[in-house]
Formats: C-alpha cells, sequence, structure tokens
C-alpha cells in the first residue's frame, strides 16, 4: 500500500474514534497565585482605574443628558455650468443684453476680467464675452432714396428699373469702392428689420463697409433702409424662396417656390421688390429647393437683369449667373452661434481673401454675430486686408 494509502487509513481510522476524554481543570494553581500580595495590589489598582472610568463615562460628561441630534453632512454636488445662449436666444429673447446701451460709452478695450480672449491672426486678440459693446461708428452717408430716374411704380409700391441713360440701382445704390490694392474682404449681415436693437446696433457699430440685408416683412422697412444709408451702408432686400420642408418650413406668404410659374415668381417679385427702395441688390433666404427649379430661377433672374439689380447668394447657388451682376459668399460665418466659432470663420475668410485675393462672408444678425464682426473688423487694416462692399464683389454675367 503506497505511503497515500496509509495516510488515508489512518486519518478514516481517526475519524471514527470516540474523543479522548478531558481532565477536569483544577482552579488551586489560580487561587494560590491570587492569594499572593504584589498580585492583590495590582489588580485592586485596575479595578479602581476601570471604575474611574465607568464613573466618567457614565456621570462624569457635562454634556451627558443634553438634547442631542446628529446629522449627515453631505457634499452636494457642484452645480453644472448654466449652458451659453445661442445666438437665437439672445437675439429673439434679449439675453446677455448686448446692445441695449447704445450710446457707444462702452469699453472698446478688450475682456472684462476673466474672460478668455480670442486671438486673431498676427497676434491681435478680442474677448469672447458679452461685456463689450463696439462702439458707434462715424457716418459716412450715401444719398437718400429713392435716386431719380431709378423707380417706377408698381401695383405694391414703386419698382427698380434701370435709368433711360443707363444708369442701374447696382451701382447707384451701391458703396463706392476704390482698391488700395490689398485683399479683399466682404462681409454682409442681413436678418434686420424685425429686432429694433440688433438692427439699430447693425447699422450703428459696424463699419459702413458692411453691407446689410432686410428682411421684406418688416415694418418701417423704408425707415431702417433709410437709416442705414445715412450712417454709409449699402443694402439688399432678403428674397424668400421655398427650402427643404417647405410648407412645414415655411418662408412666409411670398415664398418663391420651386414649381411656381414666370408669372406667379413675377407678381410674388412686384410685392417683394416694391416694399421700399435704395437696395442695390437681393439676397436669398433659405431656398436650396428653388434653386433646383429652372423655370423659377430663370424668371428671377430675368426679372433682375430687366430691372438692374444684382443677386448675391450666401453660396448655396454656386454662383449660378444670371441678375444683372452676380456674387456668392464663401462662408457663412455663424452656422455654430458663438463668439469663438464666428471669429474662427471670420479668420478663414480672411486667410482666403490672403490666398486669392478676394473672400466675402454672410451671417445673421445675432448679437454675438454683430459683436464679433465689429472686433474682427477693427483691425482688418493692420492685418495687410481692405474691407469693402459686397457690390465690389460682384460681376457682371459673362465677364
Amino acid at each position: 500500500m503506497s505511503m497515500f494509502a496509509k495516510r488515508q487509513s489512518a486519518l478514516a481510522a481517526a475519524a471514527g474514534a470516540p474523543p479522548a476524554p478531558r481532565a477536569k481543570p483544577s482552579l488551586k494553581p489560580l487561587v494560590a497565585v491570587l492569594k499572593k500580595p504584589p498580585v492583590v495590589a495590582a489588580l485592586a489598582g485596575v479595578f479602581l482605574l476601570t471604575s474611574t472610568a465607568l464613573f466618567l463615562t457614565v456621570l462624569g460628561d457635562p454634556r451627558a443628558g443634553a438634547p442631542s441630534a446628529r446629522i449627515a453632512l453631505d457634499r452636494a454636488p457642484a452645480a453644472p455650468d448654466a449652458p451659453a445662449p445661442t445666438g437665437f436666444e439672445a437675439f429673439s429673447m434679449g439675453a446677455m443684453g448686448l446692445y441695449q446701451d447704445l450710446t457707444g460709452s462702452g469699453d472698446p478695450s478688450g475682456a472684462a476680467g476673466g474672460e478668455a480672449l480670442i486671438t486673431l491672426p498676427d497676434g491681435a486678440s478680442v474677448a469672447g464675452g458679452a461685456s463689450y459693446s463696439a462702439p458707434v461708428q462715424p457716418a459716412s452717408p450715401l444719398p437718400k432714396a429713392p435716386i431719380a430716374g431709378l423707380s417706377q411704380p408698381g401695383p405694391s409700391g414703386p419698382l427698380p428699373m434701370i435709368a433711360p441713360d443707363g444708369r442701374v440701382p447696382a451701382q447707384a445704390y451701391a458703396r463706392p469702392f476704390r482698391s488700395n490694392g490689398k485683399p479683399r474682404v466682404a462681409l454682409i449681415v442681413g436678418g434686420l428689420g424685425l429686432n429694433a436693437v440688433t438692427t439699430r446696433a447693425a447699422i450703428e457699430r459696424l463699419p459702413a463697409e458692411v453691407t446689410l440685408s432686410f428682411v421684406p416683412y418688416a415694418d418701417n422697412l423704408q425707415s431702417w433702409i433709410d437709416q442705414a444709408r445715412a450712417q454709409g451702408h449699402e443694402v439688399m432686400l432678403e428674397m424668400p424662396m421655398e427650402p427643404s420642408g417647405y410648407p412645414d418650413n415655411d418662408p412666409g406668404p411670398y415664398t418663391l417656390l420651386a414649381n411656381g410659374t414666370p408669372d406667379d415668381v413675377e407678381a410674388k417679385l412686384d410685392w417683394l421688390l416694391g416694399r421700399a427702395t435704395g437696395y442695390f441688390g437681393v439676397t436669398n433666404y433659405l431656398g436650396d429647393r428653388f434653386a433646383t427649379s429652372d423655370t423659377g430661377m430663370n424668371a428671377f433672374l430675368l426679372i433682375l437683369r430687366q430691372r438692374g439689380v444684382a443677386f448675391l447668394d450666401d453660396g448655396s447657388f454656386q454662383r449660378r449667373p444670371g441678375a444683372w451682376a452676380r456674387a456668392s459668399a464663401d462662408k457663412v460665418i455663424d452656422q455654430t452661434q458663438s463668439p469663438a466659432a464666428i471669429i474662427g470663420a471670420l479668420n478663414s475668410l480672411e486667410a482666403q481673401a490672403k490666398l486669392r485675393g478676394s473672400a466675402m462672408g454672410t451671417g445673421f444678425a445675432y448679437p454675438v454675430t454683430v459683436e464679433a464682426a465689429a472686433r474682427w473688423t477693427a483691425g482688418l487694416d493692420q492685418r495687410g486686408l481692405q474691407l469693402a462692399p459686397a457690390s465690389a464683389m460682384t460681376l457682371r454675367p459673362g465677364r
């Protein structure tokens, strides 16, 4: 039998045997020890200390018997930072309080304490916060509209026309421009006329070379255009055009529809173009679906050409030729409505202008857009560029 088997057998035998009887313990040795005098003294000392501690614990605490309460002091989680309002919220609700003070008393020196800086090309920087108000720009007035010979009566108001001597609205109402040889950059700010605060801010705080675009449905439209031109801005009207998702996404009752006939396009343009005078051109509001309609687009561009009006789009019409003069924007600057994103888009536009010789951007009149544009344009000349009106970017079809 192997050793492993022998061990198993011994364990089994031990497991089956009854336990051996235990001897009863004797207390005599312990009693003998306790009778010794040193041990007795030591035990007495231990007893005294134990009794004293027990007495103090139960009766000696001066606060014993006083009412008490136990409170769990859990650390409250830090409140999350409130999200910054979007440009749309600022535009529609007046959030951030931008441009409520239109007296020009804002400090143009930079950021308020703690605001992050946004770096521009060549090391310049601007603040990204809302505490800054761009200063009021000096006026550089344009001739008051209407200019004689450039309009005729229409069913809903005066319509633009080419004068008998050949003058056209696209030139007569444009801001004069003379190149200084530097790369040119142009900016269009649209959506104006609906919000008085932001409209006035765009008119007064942006340089005269920035082109302003107005909503045809705006109240007091002619008054707004007159104010803009008195400050020096050339202006455009926005043409509502059918977008994807129409009619859920509806630009209004005079929207140019993709399935509209030439007569329908002309009737709506009679109303839209007759809302005011003094504009050198028009631009699109939405319209990605209308842009795919050859019938609608051809009728639209033909009417503009016959009336001497320019068409500048936001870049979504792929530089389709037509109208009296044409241009397409290279970038929408405020697709993301934050100061940093808008400044980044403007910097990209600037780099494109330096590379190609010219570039044009377009944006909506969110307060954040107006503020960022005012800051960015302030240093263009020092950075080697020339701010130009949008009309200076147009070309006659075929040229």
